[in-house]
């Protein structure tokens, strides 16, 4: 046998497109990959300088984190098309939702069958009632309506009528709002996205400015115009300037964003706790434009942002805008002694020459007047302490090398004595390590150490102490005066100092190891060892005789260990000069962020529609009822009351029980005749 069964036919391209853009399936794998990341935006800082995301994760996941984006996750390209592709399968399922709702709001069903009103949880049956349909028909109508149920009813030609219910249909209105709520939202967070720049972007008509130059030499090409409906953008003004225009990053570059008006900063100040910690910063501001009669003024704090023609000034940063540094400069070599005195602005430059020809390039980079440090007090709690002023600098040196170095203005206290402290580190990625220079103990300066240093690198002061000790020092290598000639041994101290001059006592152990066998390494690195130490007390004696000091006490003893240790790790500061910071005049810059965002309203009208709509469907129960009656031949009547409900079903338990009650006149649920459902608690 066989039968020709048609084929089902296959579904057409547009509706296998409609079904996926608006399944469940792909609106929650949207919506958890905008929660995801949304999540990561708030975990980590966007739009930060790259410098802080540089020295924060590294090199390497600094180029992995930029390359997703995640510095700028809102603003990003792939957020902003999951949020488009969001909107449109969204859209999409409320097209293809709103019709079967609206029926299921507005629809009585009175076409319903008795076979599927037995199948409920809550129902009634009366086979043998003994009121009159009509009877029974209009006491249910009074009853619901006191209940507020909307009313259909309907008579079939054999006599039989069925009553439909229904309260709380705005419930179904709940899932529309809600899934609407979403499509507003998406659609104002589209608005205030970058897709005009983007799009700009794309087909040519912007392009991002990479280099570092002032605002009015940025080309048209990479220039905004103030119709721009939405962006976010920066820009520092120092205190007593003003400017028209804000900085956008897009891409590996930035473009400038044209403002309808100037933004002056009058003055900017920081409050602070006695501790130095940051407690606000504002800035007074002043608008001028020329839709005003007169310029308007305004104090614009963290949290407190100026409102101008739909555009929002916030505080946001500061920093430093050329604070002048008056400097003490050393050149580490024979005339230590002598600094010179160098006024220098931050992100400014100086140059220094040195006796050999070679030239350094000092870049000074940042300035900060307070420089906050966790210590634990005695009770083993966490205090927060000031170490005063500080600044930064780069030294770039003739061979193209590159040190950065971080350096305090006022001596710090460890273990009872006081340093001077400068860190060095050789790329940005990397830790400071930190030199400590001991003051002079009377005093707040280095010039002891300086003077250390000049003597040292001064051959002639070297030899006339060679010459003083060296008969004494002959005894560490033979034990005899006169097994070792005074010449030799006068050699071999000089070169000791050298080495340690250049390369502190690591060159004189490289040294010991080049020369030597191994199994003499031991004896002369402590022979050698001694005869330097003494040799370098004895240099040290000069010092303190220029100073008037006749015989070394403790505390010169103690500051002679700081200074060798100092002297040890100088070679590894990588630096000819040290600079010290002597004194300043702070110059302050506002960090101001500026944004234009219209869908900021829409934002708010899809929250506010979310809300009604979680309200709705969390809160209102969509309840229907149906009575179907059907004459008997003796007057009496047959019924059947059913009814379900979509949400807090105990609560339909007892309304159920109650219309039952009420419906049939009957003290119970079940007559004597009758059957019934679930019964009332």
């Amino acid at each position: 046998m066989s039968s020709d069964v048609p084929a089902a036919p296959r579904p057409s391209r547009w509706s296998v497109l409609i079904g996926f853009l608006g399944s469940m399936h792909l609106a929650i794998a949207l919506l958890l990959t905008l929660a995801l990341a949304a999540a990561l935006g708030t975990v980590l800082p966007q739009n930060q300088p790259s410098q802080t995301y540089l020295m924060q994760f590294g090199p390497f996941w600094y180029e992995v984190f930029d390359a997703l984006g995640l510095y700028g996750v809102y603003t990003a390209s792939w957020f902003l098309l999951i949020l488009a592709f969001l909107v449109v399968s969204t859209t999409v399922c409320v097209y293809r939702s709103t019709p079967m709702m609206w029926r299921d709001m507005r629809g009585f069903r009175l076409d319903i069958r008795e076979k599927s009103l037995e199948r409920f949880a809550h129902k009634e049956s009366r086979p043998c009632h003994p009121e009159a349909p009509d009877t029974v028909m209009q006491r249910a109508q009074a009853v619901l309506r006191d209940r507020g149920y909307r009313l259909r009813r309907r008579q079939d030609a054999d006599g039989r009528e069925v009553l439909s219910a229904m309260r709380g249909g705005g419930n179904r209105l709940g899932y529309f709002f809600t899934h609407l709520a979403i499509v507003v939202i998406c659609i104002g967070g589209l608005i205030d996205g970058r897709v005009p720049l983007m799009a700009a972007q794309l087909l040519g008509g912007l392009e991002p400015e990479t280099r570092q130059i002032p605002a009015s030499q940025v080309p048209p090409k990479s220039r905004v115009e103030p119709s721009n409906p939405s962006f976010r953008g920066s820009v520092e003004i120092p205190e007593g300037r003003s400017a028209d225009v804000v900085f956008l990053d897009l891409g590996d570059g930035y473009v400038v964003q044209e403002l309808p008006f100037a933004i002056e900063v009058k003055d900017f100040r920081v409050q602070r706790y006695e501790n130095g910690q940051e407690r606000s910063y504002e800035s007074d501001v002043v608008i001028h434009d020329d839709t005003l009669e007169a310029p308007m003024e305004h104090t614009v704090s963290v949290n407190h942002p100026l409102v101008h023609r739909g555009y929002a000034i916030y505080q946001s940063s500061y920093r430093d805008a050329g604070s002048l540094l008056m400097l003490d400069m050393y050149l580490l070599g024979h005339s230590a002694e002598e600094p010179r005195r160098v006024t220098v602005r931050v992100h400014g430059r100086y140059e220094q020459s040195l006796s050999d020809g070679s030239v350094y390039t000092l870049e000074f980079l940042n300035f900060r007047e307070t420089n906050l440090s966790r210590e634990l007090d005695e009770e083993g709690g966490e205090r927060v302490h000031d170490m005063g002023p500080s600044m930064e600098y780069a030294l770039h040196g003739p061979d193209g090398e590159t040190r950065y170095y971080h350096q305090l203005m006022e001596p710090v206290e460890r273990d009872g004595r006081r340093y001077l402290i400068s860190g060095v580190r050789a790329g940005t990625g990397e830790p400071f390590r930190y030199l400590y220079i001991p003051v002079d103990p009377d005093g707040e300066g280095i010039d002891r150490f300086m003077a250390l240093v000049a003597r040292l690198h001064d051959r002639q002061v070297v030899e006339s102490v060679v010459d003083e000790v060296a008969g004494e020092a002959a005894k560490q290598f033979s034990g005899e005066d006169d097994r070792v000639p005074r010449e030799v041994v006068r050699n071999t101290m000089i070169r000791l100092m050298e080495l340690f001059a250049a390369g502190g006592y690591d060159a004189v152990i490289g040294e010991i190891r080049q020369r030597v066998p191994e199994p003499q390494w031991d004896r002369l690195t402590d022979v050698f060892g001694r005869v330097l130490n003494e040799t370098l007390r004895a240099l040290y004696l000069r010092v303190l005789e220029a100073e008037g000091i006749a015989e070394m006490r403790g505390d010169d003893a103690a500051w002679l260990d700081d200074a060798l240790t100092a002297l040890d790790a100088l070679p590894r500061y990588g630096s000819p000069l040290f600079v010290r910071l002597r004194d300043y005049q702070l110059h302050q810059a506002a960090g101001l962020m500026v944004t234009k965002a219209p869908g900021q309203k829409v934002v708010y009208f899809g929250s506010l529609m979310l809300i009604i709509g979680v309200f709705l469907m969390l809160y209102v129960s969509h309840r229907r009822c149906w009575l179907v009656v059907q004459p008997r031949g003796d007057g009496g009547s047959r019924l059947l009351f059913a009814g379900t409900a979509n949400r807090n079903m105990l609560e339909f338990d007892h309304e159920f029980a109650a219309l039952s009650r009420d419906l049939l006149q009957e003290t119970s649920a079940g007559g004597e005749n009758g059957t019934g459902g679930r019964q009332a608690r």
